[in-house]
């Protein structure tokens, strides 16, 4: 068969599902009801629908009274007791995948459940969904004449009980159909391949003979791929490499510090840049238009949404409210129940409603500091922790310090920047630099990655500041005492660039 055939009656039978997306579209808070319905009643013989007594749930009111909003520590004993084998603990299907991502304040790395609801009616729908959208905007395309690239992670056996962990985009490459091989490169071999060097070259080797139409990852390590694709083939483009290039599907990290970047690498007007949003949780949205920064919230997926209004997150005014009490342009924690038995957990992100019918949102950010340039998801648990490790192995004492990424330029690395202002200096600065930033990679998995044989991220910068930078900085603003202070994390540089300022103002050097 012809391939411009193929791609007519993929793009038929992908563009059918915009007339099922018109339910939720018309009725998204009937439609929202009905599925956290449907998701109790599912699980109401599990131990965690016996225990809130699903079976007696009629509506969200009753949910919500009797279900505690939770965060991954309240739910870690249970996902510990199923990756070792105990099954129907908060869903009745069989949980044996683990999406491992990034730590939190007790644990390394957090391993959230994947049930094959989850793969089927939400991160394969969403893929579905996806190139439908990509479709219904662009009648012309040729996607499916050529291939997807496709940057996904690697997987690995735990060890004792055959608990498979390990990327999401390694789990979804590892269960997804034959048939779906035939429209990807590289293959599953490489795809799941461990070790990153290595597999960079045999991403490389594979896909630059290929005709490939579009790209799919998150753009940190998107660009080093691309990068090297560059320099083995002696390209000064992508588009030399690959001439029917479309469209870049990405998310997981902001993709404003590498727009540019993405431009030189792919210099055309007509390209597209199709944002998604999804976690290891779950997929939440994807962008429904051109050239739009608005993410089509997606509510039949199995999942169903609360929110947290940013304006009371912590305190004692915090309230939970469902999808129809949402307002446009208000800032939301995001809350989920889903088809992987999630229950009332908070995501850590927060959103903004740029429209209410349709719900379309913009990610703005983390409930906490953070940063996430590069998808490290840096938490200030993760620097707290990783300091008083390097000042217990060098005798340093810390006073205040701030992080904050050194964005790629070009051909070059991001890294983090920190400043830090000590009580009592490291006999050795370099020495003291060595070890925080090994000190980090032991807390955090996602920058342990990103860190390995510097393929993502160098070294990180350390400036000694002057005695009392801090300080002096906080006076300026007239925010001495009570509870102000510099973040401890940001993933853009203001507050890095201004203490930088003010450091050299006064005469000391960095």
């Amino acid at each position: 068969m012809a391939l411009p055939i193929i791609n007519s009656i993929a793009s038929w039978i992908l563009k059918k599902r915009i007339h099922d997306m018109e339910l939720f579209l018309k009725y998204p808070n009937e439609v929202q009801e009905e599925l956290l319905l449907q998701l109790v009643t599912t699980a109401k013989d599990t131990l965690t629908g016996i225990k809130y007594d699903f079976s007696s749930v009629q509506n969200y009111r009753t949910f919500a009274e009797r279900v505690p909003v939770s965060t991954y520590e309240d739910l870690e004993p249970l996902i510990e007791r199923t990756r070792c084998g105990e099954q129907n603990v908060f869903w009745p299907t069989q949980i044996k995948w683990f999406a491992k991502s990034s730590g939190t304040t007790n644990a390394k790395s957090k391993f959230i459940p994947v049930s094959p609801e989850a793969l089927e009616d939400c991160h394969y729908k969403a893929g579905k969904d996806m190139l439908c959208l990509y479709l219904n905007n662009n009648e012309e395309s040729q996607l499916f004449t050529g291939k997807s690239l496709r940057l996904g992670g690697s997987k690995q056996l735990y060890e004792d009980n055959n608990s498979i962990f390990g990327d999401l985009s390694a789990i979804l490459i590892d269960n997804m159909p034959f048939w779906a091989e035939f429209s990807s490169t590289p293959s599953n071999k490489v795809s799941l391949m461990g070790e990153w060097e290595t597999k960079l070259a045999a991403i490389v080797e594979e896909t630059v003979n290929e005709n490939v139409t579009s790209f799919a990852g998150v753009p940190s390590w998107m660009m080093v791929l691309m990068n090297r694709v560059l320099e083995t083939t002696g390209k000064q483009n992508l588009l030399e490499v690959w001439p029917n290039l479309e469209v870049y599907f990405h998310g997981g990290v902001s993709f404003e510090p590498y727009r540019t970047q993405y431009r030189n690498l792919v210099p055309s007007d007509s390209f597209k840049y199709y944002e998604i949003y999804n976690a290891s949780e779950g997929f939440f949205a994807i962008q429904d238009s051109n050239y739009s920064k608005d993410l089509l919230l997606m509510l039949d997926y199995g999942i169903f949404y609360e929110f947290i209004p940013m304006d009371a997150y912590g305190t004692d005014r915090q309230r939970v409210i469902p999808l129809s009490e949402v307002e446009e342009g208000k800032n939301y924690a995001v809350v989920i129940t889903t088809n992987a038995g999630l229950w009332r957990y908070q995501v850590g992100d927060t959103v903004r409603f740029t429209s209410l019918y349709p719900h379309r949102i913009r990610v703005t950010g983390r409930t906490k500091h953070h940063i996430n340039v590069f998808g490290e998801e840096l938490m200030v648990e993760n620097t707290d922790k990783a300091l008083a490790k390097a000042c217990e192995e060098t005798g340093a004492e810390v006073l205040d310090y701030t992080v904050a990424p050194v964005f790629m330029e070009g051909k070059e690395k991001g890294a983090h920047e920190w400043i830090v202002e000590f009580k009592k200096h490291p006999a050795d600065v370099e020495a003291f630099r060595e070890r925080l930033d090994l000190a980090l990679q032991t807390v955090n998995s996602d920058y342990e990655a990103k860190r390995y044989n510097n393929m993502t991220l160098n070294k990180l910068v350390l400036n000694v500041a002057r005695e009392r930078l801090f300080y002096d900085w906080l006076k300026e603003r007239d925010k001495l005492g009570g509870q102000h202070k510099i973040p401890r994390l940001s993933n853009e540089r203001a507050y890095l660039e201004q203490l930088l300022a003010l450091q050299v103002e006064d005469g000391s050097v960095a």
